[in-house]
């Protein structure tokens, strides 16, 4: 009699649960005693992460190339991606929304903790320049190199543009299917390569309750929770809004379109919980994407082009949610005051300015870009720094569940759902294979 594993979202949890035990008892042995089984956790959780960005550069290039062969099988392709980016709007300018009436409701910057003393500038900032530099390619594969220092020894590190990436694969897939039968050899090729590609994720996949349970544990060991009471009114905030973004905008959303709340939340969950422990909307990438054709039925022509560009572009929680609560703070604490024009102007770059900051690092350089409009002063920046990593575990999660709400919503509104139950009250779960 073989011995039958509980569900994959079950496994998941049990990880989490695994990983907060193991991050308190190696921060109850203290800095020294704990910092093996600390490391260990951190060990564990990176692996894991490294794994799954090493398929994003395979899997969005072979996956956008196949979608753009397909998009000739779909009626108004055009009026597809239109959809899609007016309901990244939509829902942008929703979070930011929230994020403003909290501002000024709670107002963090009145009841901070924390000493003038913290605040220093960012090392790096955003502008609205970086959408034009970002999008153009520096290479085949948007790759670029950077050194640091550590222990006197040069290190060298390899990253990639996901947003240089999607247009190169588009300008590929476009040559093509233009060039007719010389091409078909090359998308055949392309289709199997995906196909390798995607059982490779599925194995990495089987491995997310023991990366969960390495992430969380190395979050709770590094950063505890103590560090959020000094700006508790502002991370409050930034919760607030992100859960009601969560829970409540986003079923409103959801039944307003005829689809399930119930199905959505059990079919998203796995990409959801891995983008609150990993922290990274790239390095949930690929489970997003499986999510969002496997439970939800939304066709992998569409879906391929969808969701990597959401986890460029479309961040409910680092570009909308978070910027704005976080202005209005630097605004209080510095005592600068901002008026009606200013709260239009927060929006309008929360809605936009993801794309200008699409393919760089973290909500920081949103954030800088949002400051250095209503030139409100960076060094609040550095006032927020200590907790970010807190925070970001929450505006990640709602990243992620925003990247695959709208291609469903698009894909239901379109008529292009794979299955009848699209809008049923049914619920899929990703199993590795």
């Amino acid at each position: 009699m073989s011995l039958r594993l509980p569900g994959f979202g079950v496994q998941v949890l049990a990880g989490m649960l695994a990983g907060l035990a193991l991050g308190f008892v190696a921060q109850s042995l203290g800095p020294v005693d704990g910092a093996a089984l600390g490391q260990a956790l951190r060990t564990v959780g990176q692996v894991f992460v490294q794994l799954l960005k090493a398929l994003v550069p395979p899997l969005v290039f072979t996956a956008i190339v196949a979608s753009v062969a397909s998009l000739r099988e779909l009626q108004d392709a055009t009026r597809l991606v239109v959809r899609t980016l007016t309901w990244f709007a939509i829902t942008a300018g929703i979070a930011v929304s929230i994020g403003i009436v909290l501002g000024l409701t709670i107002q963090p910057g009145l009841n901070a903790g924390v000493s003038i003393d913290a605040a220093k500038a960012p090392a790096t900032s955003g502008s609205w320049l970086d959408f034009l530099t970002g999008i153009v390619p520096a290479n085949f594969l948007g790759i670029t190199a950077s050194n640091s220092v550590e222990g006197g020894v040069v290190k060298t590190a390899l990253s990639f543009n996901v947003l240089q990436l999607i247009v190169v694969a588009i300008a590929v897939g476009a040559a093509a299917v233009r060039i007719g039968d010389a091409g078909t050899a090359f998308l055949s090729f392309n289709e199997s390569a995906l196909r390798v590609f995607r059982q490779l994720l599925r194995w990495v996949i089987a491995l997310t309750p023991i990366g969960t349970a390495g992430l969380i544990g190395d979050a709770v060991f590094r950063y505890g929770w103590h560090t959020l009471s000094a700006l508790g009114a502002f991370s409050g905030a930034v919760y607030a809004g992100l859960g009601l973004v969560l829970f409540v905008v986003y079923p409103v959303l959801l039944i307003a379109n005829g689809l399930s709340p119930r199905r959505f939340f059990a079919g998203a969950w796995p990409a959801i919980q891995l983008g609150f422990v990993s922290r990274s909307s790239i390095g949930t990438l690929p489970v997003t994407q499986e999510v969002t054709e496997r439970a939800f039925g939304v066709p992998r022509a569409y879906a391929a082009f969808a969701v990597p560009l959401g986890a460029t572009t479309k961040m409910d929680g680092c570009a909308a949610i978070y910027p704005a609560i976080a202005a209005i703070f630097v605004a209080q604490f510095f005592g600068v005051p901002l008026h009606a024009g200013d709260y239009v102007l927060i929006a309008l770059v929360s809605v936009l300015g993801s794309a200008a900051t699409a393919g760089l690092t973290g909500a920081t350089v949103m954030l800088t870009l949002t400051l250095s409009t209503l030139k409100l002063p960076l060094e609040g920046v550095g006032l927020l720094l200590a907790i970010d990593p807190i925070l970001d575990m929450g505006r990640t999660a709602v990243n992620v569940a925003g990247q695959t709400l709208v291609p469903w919503i698009v894909a239901k509104r379109s008529g292009l759902l794979a299955d009848a139950a699209g809008a049923g009250a049914g619920s899929a779960d990703v199993q590795p294979a």
